[in-house]
């Protein structure tokens, strides 16, 4: 190791001993701030690779890692491709700090392709939290690892569940009423499973929707109906009316965060769908697993106490791999919801469940979503930059961005246009009902996983396209 980085590596050594006591990653991150606020780590300085200070500090290299992440996100550090991390040089401006690529796939003429398909997360800290939560695993007792799952065991798994919802206004809720599920698609079938009855059973959605909503419903051999919306969600008159012709059951909708349009429903029109539902005696099923910030208004199931379902998960504020999900049932119908999952797989794996319970209930994982919204919120804010000249609805905690296409494009042309010209995109009849109307729109997935530069690269190819539509509307 050269002087110059015998130097860096001994002042952060120094400055990290000198730290509060605390989790590692916080103590480094710490210290590291103080050295570029005293002017001991001067901007432009080199840091240690995450390795060999792992090594002089006696920590992991994913706590090293965790600690350069995050004040990378905050713009304090820069990481440069194949160069390494440094003090931000910036002189304190807020530039967005500069994000590692992972390889892209190839596009159709052999070049890479960004996929903006759909949302991918940047590694931020929870692949090292993940991988030190499975070596904490390795240490329960080996009984756990015998035994059938069962609800007694996945008692703590569930109270972590609830503790993590903590903030959601979802009514009176006991870790009795949560099943853990293998993500939100699991759950929602789950729900359907509990719910529907009769031999064609009628689900309600949005007339564009999520299309996970279809398919689990069919799988149920249910009739799916969309109900028609306007700029505030689902339109009550409409619900009722559609749901009275057509005695349907259960109403499939993701209030908070509209997929695929960034849609919200204040807080009065949730109350008038809420009433509908009352006095139809359909249940509503509300998917949150793409909602990515805090503050939120009250969930169907706070408002519907004897008809309201919750589904959430994991997969877009810290990995989709996991595939860890939770659905919660009203409490007077939480043994139907149990007897479904028991019956049907027995429960998750245990050492998921445990898992589960490790990561929801650390620190540092909240720490972690933090910083997925907001890099998520650098890349929305770009999109915007880009294309907020055209049609566009966005939100900063939403994952992706809905563009309706100018005149001259179809969404399935201007998807083969995107594609051939290395950026594939997901067009809205994936949304619209098998036999209905299809929007001339396309969703944009949030790819953290790419650079930013990048990204803005793909999204500047999309600009061209948008800017230049055929001469004549392809049919």
């Amino acid at each position: 190791m050269s002087v110059e980085k015998n130097i860096v590596t001994d002042t952060i050594s120094a400055l990290y001993s000198d730290q509060p006591e605390g989790p590692k990653y916080r103590a480094l991150a710490g210290a590291l701030r103080q050295g570029v606020s005293d002017g001991r780590l001067s901007p432009g300085t080199r840091l240690p690779p995450v390795r060999d200070l792992a090594w002089r500090l006696n920590m992991t290299p994913g706590t090293v890692a965790r600690a350069y992440t995050i004040l990378t996100d905050e713009g304090l550090l820069l990481a440069e491709v194949g160069r390494g991390t440094f003090v931000n040089g910036g002189g304190g401006d807020d530039r967005p700090p500069v994000y590692d690529s992972l390889p892209h796939s190839k596009g159709p003429d052999g070049g890479e392709l960004v996929t903006l398909f759909t949302a991918r997360l940047p590694d931020l800290g929870q692949v090292a939290l993940i991988q030190e939560g499975f070596a904490r695993l390795a240490h329960r007792p080996a009984r756990d690892l015998l035994d059938y799952p069962s609800a007694r065991a996945f008692a703590q798994a569930r109270r972590a569940v609830v503790g993590w919802l903590g903030e959601v206004p979802l009514g009176a809720l006991q870790h009795e009423d949560v099943v853990l599920s293998h993500g939100a698609q699991s759950g929602i079938s789950l729900v359907m499973q509990a719910v529907l009855r009769g031999r064609r059973p009628v689900v309600l959605t949005e007339e564009l929707a999520y299309p996970g909503f279809r398919r689990a419903a069919e799988l149920m051999r249910a009739e799916v109906v969309p109900v028609p919306m306007d700029a505030q969600g689902i339109v009550p008159s409409a619900l009722a009316e559609i749901a009275r012709r057509h005695e349907a059951q259960l109403l499939c909708t993701s209030p908070e965060l509209h997929n695929p349009t960034t849609l919200v429903t204040p807080p009065e029109r949730r109350r008038e769908i809420a009433e509908v539902a009352r006095q139809c005696g359909f249940d509503i099923l509300e998917d949150d697993s793409t909602f990515l910030g805090e503050a939120r208004d009250e969930t169907y199931r706070a408002l519907l106490p004897e008809q309201g379902w919750f589904v959430s998960s994991i997969s877009k504020t810290l990995t989709p791999a996991l595939r860890i999900g939770f659905a919660i049932a009203p409490q007077t119908r939480r043994s139907e919801l149990r007897r479904v999952a028991e019956n049907g797989f027995f429960g998750l794996a245990r050492p998921l469940a445990d898992l589960t319970e490790d990561l929801l209930t650390r620190s540092e994982t909240r720490e972690i979503v933090r910083s997925v919204r907001r890099r998520n919120a650098v890349y929305v804010r770009a999109t915007l930059n880009l294309l907020g000249g055209h049609d566009l609805s966005w939100h900063e905690e939403a994952p992706f961005v809905w563009l309706r296409l100018p005149p001259g494009w179809r969404a399935a042309a201007f998807c083969l246009a995107a594609e051939a010209q290395g950026v594939q995109v997901r067009p809205g009849e994936d949304f619209a009902p098998r036999n209905g109307f299809a929007p001339h729109a396309i969703r944009i997935g949030m790819n953290a996983q790419v650079a930013l530069a990048d990204f803005e690269a793909a999204l500047a190819r999309l600009r061209r396209l948008l800017d230049n539509p055929p001469e004549q509307i392809l049919v």
